[in-house]
């Protein structure tokens, strides 16, 4: 069965430099609770984890009481300072979403004291339920039936019905083949990854997300290509493949998180999708991002640029150790409602205000790497403008893997851009390799199943035939 978008997008949703900025998106998401994603405010959104611990039948109970310490230090020091709100996501492990039960009973423990907070001190806040896809556990992979799936969608369904705001997931449909093109830096094979393979998967899995939420009364967040560009991004930041390729990998990831929006999702897409700013400009939907605050789980070189169009700031996710002043979910609370005042702050003084952070925040990584300077904001409209024209994903993807060289290469001859000398060369190579794409997507499968080992994954999970 082929998946269609039940919507596309042929113009941008924010069209001018100065309509581009944290807290306020076109499309602002409302929940139950009167909080309003991108409607003026930029939230914190706190995301933690089990400090490294067996989960198994015979430690189920202390995962229960991780998490409950977790979340009452969160909420506790949120109301200690103030915070207008608060977004907590739940991002279950493997081992959480294999057993539905132990996953839901996870954002019980969540759901009710937050519950409490609100009903006790008026601390208003959402819950983003964040099952693990564990479909790739197996290899090669089931991507449209079986246990794994089945799992993954019970968690979805029963916490929604619990109460569970919003539904978001890092879906990996593509990465068999991704993994191997960063590998390699092929970027023929990332591009058919993600725009091809991706994309099929997006449009499969969130319209059973979309569906979800739409009888539960729950927000489709969104997905991330935390799998692919991310893990471009931490390989970049080890030295082991450009950082160049990297950033044309992110940008090649747009069509594959837009694939959510067109199936239905409505935001805020989740933190760890960095390509989100390109999402924002061409949905108007409200984006939850990261950079400096997720030191915790990843270095990277877009700490604050990360924060330029954003209206949730969250920090991936942190371990459950104690630091000298308190346990790290609670310390990164406190981080990420400092940040949120700031900007809230400046953009309470006025709109141009907000222009100024958002230009600071841009200026002071932009320069360094060309992973910052393909989320400079000016940068992410001039592609995106291009990116809806394009009358396919898999074009999309293309195209945006020759517009990421292209501005990149324009950067450096301007002087804006300073990478080393090593690097430059790689931007030859992949624009070498991206010509070498053909226009039709039939035609590039053709072709490249004289490459592939087509025993690591199943082609039929995507809905595509071998010749």
């Amino acid at each position: 069965m082929d998946y269609k978008p039940i919507k596309t997008y042929r113009q941008l949703a924010v069209k001018h430099l100065d309509d581009f900025v944290y807290g306020i998106a076109p499309n602002p998401v409302e929940a139950k609770n009167g909080m309003v994603i991108g409607g003026g405010i930029v939230y914190p959104e706190i995301n933690m984890t089990l400090p490294p611990m067996k989960i198994q039948p015979d430690t189920i109970s202390e995962v229960y009481k991780q998490y409950t310490e977790m979340i009452q230090g969160i909420l506790k020091r949120a109301k200690e300072l103030y915070s207008p709100g608060i977004i907590v996501e739940v991002e279950l492990l493997p081992e959480t979403t294999r057993v539905p039960e132990w996953g839901i009973e996870i954002n019980k423990i969540l759901l009710e004291n937050m519950k409490e907070y609100q009903e006790k001190y008026g601390l208003k806040s959402l819950l983003r339920c964040t099952p693990n896809d564990i479909r790739e556990m197996v290899r090669p992979s089931l991507m449209r039936s079986g246990q794994l799936l089945e799992s993954m969608l019970t968690i979805f369904r029963t916490c929604a019905e619990m109460g569970a705001d919003i539904l978001s997931i890092e879906s990996t449909g593509g990465k068999e083949l991704h993994d191997e093109a960063l590998i390699s830096c092929d970027i023929r094979k990332a591009v058919f990854a993600l725009g091809v393979l991706g994309v099929r998967d997006m449009r499969f899995l969130w319209s059973k997300i979309v569906e979800i939420a739409n009888e539960t009364g729950a927000i489709a967040g969104g997905d991330t290509a935390c799998g692919f560009a991310n893990t471009a991004l931490a390989l970049a930041e080890q030295g082991m493949i450009p950082r160049v390729f990297a950033a044309v990998d992110r940008v090649a990831c747009v069509p594959r998180s837009l694939a959510a929006f067109e199936m239905g999702a409505v935001g805020p897409d989740k933190d760890c999708g960095y390509e989100g700013p390109y999402i924002k400009a061409i949905t108007g939907a409200p984006i939850s991002m990261e950079g400096k605050t997720a030191a915790c789980a990843h270095l990277s070189a877009i700490g604050n640029i990360a924060a330029c169009v954003c209206d949730c700031w969250s920090n991936e996710s942190v371990q459950n150790i104690r630091l000298l002043s308190a346990p790290a979910p609670v310390v990164y609370t406190e981080q990420l409602i400092y940040d949120c005042r700031l900007m809230n702050e400046a953009a309470a003084d006025g709109h141009n205000y907000a222009l100024k952070m958002r230009d600071w925040l841009a200026k002071s990584d932009d320069k360094f790497d060309p992973q910052a300077y393909v989320l400079r904001p000016d940068i992410v409209l001039e592609i995106s403008q291009q990116l809806v024209e394009e009358k396919s994903a898999f074009e999309a993807t293309r195209k945006a893997a020759a517009l990421a060289v292209e501005v990149i290469k324009r950067g450096i001859n301007k002087g804006e851009l300073f990478i080393p000398p090593r690097e430059e060369k790689w931007l030859d190579i992949i624009s070498a390799q991206l010509d070498t794409i053909p226009d039709d997507e039939e035609e590039f499968w053709y072709e490249l199943q004289k490459e592939l080992d087509l025993t690591k994954w199943k082609p039929e999970e995507y809905g595509l035939a071998v010749d």
